[in-house]
């Protein structure tokens, strides 16, 4: 098994929750990228979008995913739903010492984990409802290319989280 496994994948696709059993089940350290950028700046990643804007926050997002990356023990890594997306991050998706996964999910089923969440989630806060549906399909659209650098695809629609791990974990 690599030393490092990154979940990439759109909000709400499930990369806390399936990453926190994988690394229980594998005894692996597990580190949500934006919880660590929240402790390390100790601000939320609303106050730093709304305080320092998103350019500042993509710089940040960068440096702290290469510290990241350069730890030596084994981790489980989930991405931000945008990491990927910026600042050639999605290289890094391919690299040998790691197995990065797109955990993919159709708009519906982002929609049906999302929608209630709104307010956490500084991309959506400004969205209304019934435009909510469209605005992810778009994003989904503009994502998927850099969400698809990652060497493995799991789909996550209609499935629970230990039938994804244990697909995680048939890959190694």
């Amino acid at each position: 098994m690599k030393n490092k496994i990154i979940l990439t994948g759109y909000m709400g696709s499930g990369k806390t929750i399936v990453g926190k059993l994988l690394s229980n089940r594998i005894g692996y350290r597990y580190v949500d990228l934006d919880n660590f950028i929240e402790l390390n700046e100790k601000k939320t990643i609303k106050d730093i979008f709304s305080s320092r804007g998103e350019i500042y926050f993509r710089k940040i997002e960068k440096d702290y995913l290469i510290q990241v990356l350069s730890a030596t023990e084994p981790m489980v890594i989930s991405l931000g739903g945008g990491t990927p997306c910026y600042s050639n991050n999605h290289e890094l998706l391919r690299r040998d010492d790691l197995n990065s996964i797109y955990l993919k999910a159709n708009v519906d089923t982002i929609l049906s984990r999302i929608q209630n969440e709104k307010i956490k989630r500084p991309l959506l806060s400004d969205i209304d409802d019934s435009e909510l549906k469209d605005f992810i399909a778009q994003h989904l659209f503009e994502r998927s290319y850099f969400y698809h650098f990652s060497k493995f695809i799991i789909n996550v629609d209609n499935k629970n989280v230990d039938q994804i791990v244990d697909e995680i974990l048939a890959l190694n």
